[in-house]
């Protein structure tokens, strides 16, 4: 719920429209709703500028559709991260506006103003290689969902350094750049000594046995000799998309 959403409601009382008894059933979600196996935070969007998110991964199905549905019932946009096949199937049936990103594992439903673009800047999401994808993806819905002018630039990698220094134009045009990588994660290295805006480098699990799951890239992109490289967790595309709309919005002041 945000703040605009409760300004609305205390002026509904107090123009008569709406009766204090629905008021206080409205604000009494305030500020979290007890499910029984998970307390949905209908607070969270005027502390943290936008909803909870739904980490579908570990729940059952059941779980994420009652979930999900309560943010929506709130008026609240929704992001479900990591939804399984039959996750996202059972979302879409029920709730038949929803967006389903089937390579990045998200669901989608937006509310009226959840559309419009409130960061001034672009995001633009890099990744290394083709296998990389399902995480540039996620990172790329959640700055899109969360109201930024996202765009993607696609296998771009150190094994072909002149593919990404074909777009130097768009890279020096973003105003945050999230660079996703495996194997030995080399690559915000190199973008983040060409730009002078942040970067955020994402390391994923793809790679080879000594990769170790993602780990020798973790490593190696903390170890950046390039400054302004700050590093989520392996395959923490999210994470990574959310800390942009971050940087994006307190560089237009939103």
């Amino acid at each position: 719920m945000t703040a605009d959403r409760i300004k609305r409601i205390l002026e509904d009382v107090k123009t008569g429209d709406l009766r204090i008894e629905a008021a206080v059933v409205q604000l009494g979600k305030l500020p979290f709703e007890d499910l029984g196996f998970a307390k949905v935070d209908h607070h969270r969007e005027t502390r943290q500028g936008f909803p909870e998110v739904v980490f579908c991964e570990g729940k059952t199905v059941d779980q994420v559709l009652s979930i999900s549905r309560k943010i929506v019932e709130a008026g609240s946009p929704l992001l479900g991260t990591r939804a399984t096949e039959e996750m996202a199937d059972a979302l879409l049936e029920a709730l038949p506006e929803a967006e389903v990103n089937r390579l990045a594992r998200t669901v989608v439903v937006r509310t009226d103003g959840s559309s419009s673009v409130t960061g001034s800047g672009k995001v633009l999401v890099v990744s290394a290689g083709t296998s990389d994808l399902p995480v540039a993806e996620e990172a790329s819905v959640t700055a899109d969902v969360m109201g930024n002018q996202v765009e993607r630039l696609y296998d771009v990698g150190v094994s072909g350094i002149h593919r990404l220094l074909a777009y130097r134009e768009e890279i020096s045009e973003a105003s945050v750049i999230v660079v996703v990588a495996g194997m030995e994660g080399a690559l915000p290295s190199v973008v983040g000594g060409l730009v002078s805006v942040p970067v955020v480098a994402v390391p994923t699990s793809v790679g080879y046995g000594a990769s170790f799951g993602g780990l020798a890239a973790l490593l190696g992109m903390m170890n950046s000799c390039a400054p302004g490289v700050t590093v989520v967790n392996i395959d923490n595309g999210f994470g990574a998309g959310f800390t942009a709309s971050l940087i994006n919005k307190v560089g237009s002041g939103k």
